[in-house]
């Protein structure tokens, strides 16, 4: 039993992904927070903060670590983060006077929001390709088949004749501005988080400023002070997710309509009906809708996320956790069902 379709045993073969599933994987977390917690280390010994005989020892020990995750599990339904008991683990496993130095100066909120950029980080790139291949494959059809005839319609209604290559634009030039805006983000949204108990990173004194720009180097994330209840990172990330599924919604939508008559459209690989052999049903054209919906509802929630309380929110953090995976799930499945809807069309217009 699952509460979620993306990972559902038969539902996910249809809404699943698992590039983007993986990088959402306790795994995936725990390799991410370890690699905080030893760049963290590197980044202090650089500044003097900490021995570089314990830096050396806490990076050599986050390399071979594999925590209790039945402990932590635990542990995070008494703390409601997983990261006190995981340093406590770590600790152990780095032993000796190094021990000490594990985690110095950091909070629960580094290490988990950090994890989170540079899972996030990977997504994006991965969307941006995918995107780049729904591009390709368009632009190829815009060279087959765009000088030939199609019925212009407004409101769902003929409205005057316009060319295959009028509709593709539309389809096309939203996907090329959300690949820039994915790019964009590489350069100046993933930061690393750093501020300590209450954001002021007070046990680093005058080298906090030094040592978070040496962090931010060590993971190849944005330098930025911390953003511990300033969230316009997170929701910026979600609304793009929005702005990409429905672009791709636009996409299904149009085919979904197109292949009504027949005549306008030629698609392989539809769906069958229990009822209807005959019956080439448009699945990824109807689901592309569907996922576009999805996280126009979810985004909503993401921005009820931005109310941070003071220096630190419990709940508003904890709705982050719940939605955005979600809506990069969906993302997923819209990225990898446009291009095989995509990659489907056989032609597009008449005669």
């Amino acid at each position: 039993m699952t509460y979620s379709a993306f990972d559902h045993p038969y539902l996910s073969g249809l809404l699943g992904d698992e590039a983007v599933a993986a990088e959402f994987s306790a795994a995936a977390d725990i390799r991410a927070m370890l690699a905080f917690e030893a760049a963290l280390a590197r980044a202090e010994a650089e500044h003097g903060i900490i021995p570089r005989s314990a830096a050396d020892r806490i990076t050599e020990a986050c390399r071979a670590f594999s925590p209790d995750v039945v402990a932590l599990r635990r542990a995070t339904a008494a703390d409601g983060v997983v990261v006190p008991e995981l340093v406590r683990q770590l600790r152990a496993a780095v032993g000796g006077e190094a021990a000490n130095h594990v985690h110095f100066g950091a909070t629960s909120q580094d290490v988990i929001d950090t994890s989170l950029m540079l899972r996030l980080k990977a997504i994006a790139e991965l969307f941006s390709c995918r995107l780049r291949d729904v591009v390709a494959v368009l632009e190829e059809c815009d060279r087959q088949w765009g000088f030939r005839p199609l019925m212009g319609r407004t409101r769902m209604q003929a409205a005057i004749p316009v060319t295959v290559s009028d509709r593709l634009h539309t389809w096309i030039e939203p996907l090329l501005d959300h690949q820039d805006r994915l790019e964009a983000m590489d350069r100046d949204l993933f930061a690393v988080q750093f501020g300590g108990a209450a954001g002021t990173l007070d046990k680093l004194e005058d080298k906090a400023d030094a040592v978070r720009e040496t962090l931010a180097e060590e993971l190849a994330l944005v330098d930025c002070p911390q953003w511990h209840s300033q969230r316009s990172a997170v929701a910026d990330f979600a609304n793009l997710l929005s702005l990409i599924t429905g672009s791709l919604g636009k996409f299904g939508q149009d085919v979904a309509l197109m292949a009504q008559n027949g005549e306008e459209i030629v698609l392989a690989g539809g769906g069958g009906s229990s009822a209807m052999p005959h019956k080439q049903n448009p699945v990824a054209a109807e689901v592309l809708v569907t996922l576009a919906r999805f996280n126009a509802t979810q985004l909503a929630g993401v921005h009820q996320a931005l109310v941070h309380e003071q220096e630190r929110s419990g709940s508003a953090w904890t709705l982050e956790w719940l939605i955005l995976p979600q809506m990069a799930g969906a993302t997923a499945a819209a990225t990898r069902l446009a291009a095989e809807l995509a990659g489907n069309i056989r032609r597009l217009g008449g005669a």
